[in-house]
């Protein structure tokens, strides 16, 4: 009897675990940074500067419909031009990109259109892509300055490139 027992006890138990982890909703956390891109150069250098307040979105839509978006969220960056957000579910069959929305700053505001995807920062929002942890970083994304600061030339020099983008020759 005592054995019949522990038998239906410990059945009973895996069955309830077995239906917590079906049961239980996937939660994702994505992370990342927003700038001041100061030298007007489109990738984060020593002279950036963190944009506190600064909004972004989570946007998920699918593969195939642009306009079905499956999710949708805005977060505000901390003083380190950090944010943190909560996703909820499996995106797997969705592309999910983190987009910037607004700059607290008018003289660091303005989105380069011409370059759309260098603005926004592909995410993969799956357990099904080989990453064990619920964190997803993205890449950094930066609002550009209107007038470059003073000592851009020189750290562009010091980078190997000239101010339009191209290599020193």
């Amino acid at each position: 009897m005592a054995k019949s027992s522990i038998i239906i006890l410990a059945s009973t138990l895996c069955f309830l675990s077995f239906l917590g982890s079906v049961c239980a909703k996937e939660s994702y956390l994505v992370e990342g940074t927003v700038y001041c891109d100061t030298c007007r150069v489109q990738f984060l250098t020593k002279l950036s500067e963190p944009l506190e307040g600064a909004k972004v979105r989570v946007k998920c839509s699918q593969v195939d419909n642009v306009r079905n978006v499956t999710f949708n969220k805005e977060t505000t960056t901390d003083k380190t031009g950090s944010y943190k957000m909560e996703v909820d579910g499996d995106h797997e069959e969705d592309t999910c990109e983190v987009i910037l929305v607004k700059s607290p700053r008018t003289d660091c505001s303005e989105i380069d259109h011409e370059s759309h995807l260098l603005q926004a920062a592909r995410i993969s929002i799956t357990k099904n892509n080989g990453i064990v942890s619920p964190v997803r970083q993205a890449n950094p994304l930066g609002f550009l300055i209107k007038e470059r600061l003073p000592g851009c030339p020189e750290l562009l020099k010091e980078l190997g490139i000239n101010e339009d983008g191209t290599p020193l020759s």
